[in-house]
């Protein structure tokens, strides 16, 4: 998988790209990102990228150099790839959906917002795909960014050292899309609360019927 995510502020993602499972998957090569800082493609003083919008309050990040990053990325790749605008007005993101991105997408530009969002245009021009992390705002799209990368890149095989943990974990399709169940570890007694017996009983079918049981 191949993510060009283009951003005002590319060291933001320093740290949580150089750290855990994140950094590991990108050490073994299986993911790669590429970061275009807007304000290189800018053309105005000072590589300003923002202007006021409309008739509405705040700024709104320009036309002119989203088009021109994303153009550059299209030229690097050699074809036009899906661009995707992490936004808050779109439909909510759910473990299904990201599963969708997974299964459809090997490389894709990510647009990260500020201030209102991006000039309209661009959404038409390149038929971008807002995505959404939940039905709040953020100050960031950087965030948003590392939030939905994150959920996606962990579906790449050898990405979790435990397939498992992939396969049977909170909305995933093993369980039905609900919550997962309650988890414990050692010690099996700590202060006046005790592991639940079934767990360490050795007994499977019991222990599979437990944790359905516990599913919310």
């Amino acid at each position: 998988m191949k993510i060009h995510v283009i951003t005002i502020f590319p060291e933001s993602f320093d740290s949580y790209f150089s750290s855990s499972i994140i950094w590991n998957a990108r050490k073994k090569g299986l993911f790669e990102i590429d970061f275009y800082k807007l304000n290189d493609f800018s053309s105005k003083k000072f590589g300003h990228v923002d202007d006021k919008a409309y008739w509405m309050h705040g700024q709104v990040l320009c036309a002119e150099p989203l088009s021109g990053a994303i153009e550059f990325i299209f030229q690097q790749v050699g074809k036009n790839i899906p661009v995707l605008y992490m936004s808050p007005s779109w439909e909510a993101l759910s473990q299904e959906k990201v599963e969708e991105y997974h299964e459809k997408i090997e490389e894709f530009i990510i647009i990260c917002w500020h201030y209102e969002g991006i000039d309209q245009r661009i959404i038409d021009m390149y038929d971008v795909e807002k995505v959404s992390i939940w039905e709040y705002v953020i100050s960031s799209g950087e965030l948003a960014s590392m939030v939905f990368i994150d959920a996606l890149v962990r579906h790449i095989p050898g990405v979790l050292w435990n397939i498992q943990s992939l396969e049977e974990e909170s909305f995933s399709e093993q369980l039905n899309r609900q919550k997962e169940y309650p988890v414990y570890t050692k010690p099996k007694d700590f202060l006046w609360l005790s592991v639940p017996e079934v767990l360490y009983s050795w007994n499977h079918a019991e222990i599979e019927k437990w944790k359905r049981d516990h599913l919310s």
